[in-house]
């Protein structure tokens, strides 16, 4: 993936939906970005502040499809997001931190 700019207008991924997720919705927003987060959780803090909330889980299929659709860049919310769904969803966007991380 290239190291271009994304500037705001752009909707940001997030894989997980807590607390630290939902401030980062919350501040990505206040700069001009859409965001769509994907988690299990229909109540997931980030998630009912979100544009998008993809309830699915980390590993879905279709849920990291629509979440690549969505989204022109992808982060993590926490650490232990499965790497094969990073490696999945970098070989398409730009995310950090990366599956090698």
């Amino acid at each position: 993936m290239t190291n271009k700019a994304i500037f705001p207008g752009a909707t940001l991924g997030v894989m997980g939906g807590g607390q630290l997720g939902r401030m980062f919705v919350q501040a990505a927003q206040a700069m001009g970005y859409f965001t769509a987060v994907l988690d299990p959780d229909v109540t997931s803090p980030a998630g009912l502040v979100s544009q998008y909330h993809i309830e699915a889980g980390y590993l879905d299929e279709q849920g990291l499809a629509q979440l690549m659709q969505r989204s022109q860049a992808i982060t993590t919310e926490f650490e232990n997001v499965p790497a094969g769904a990073l490696v999945t969803l970098g070989a398409h966007r730009p995310v950090a931190p990366g599956a090698e991380a």
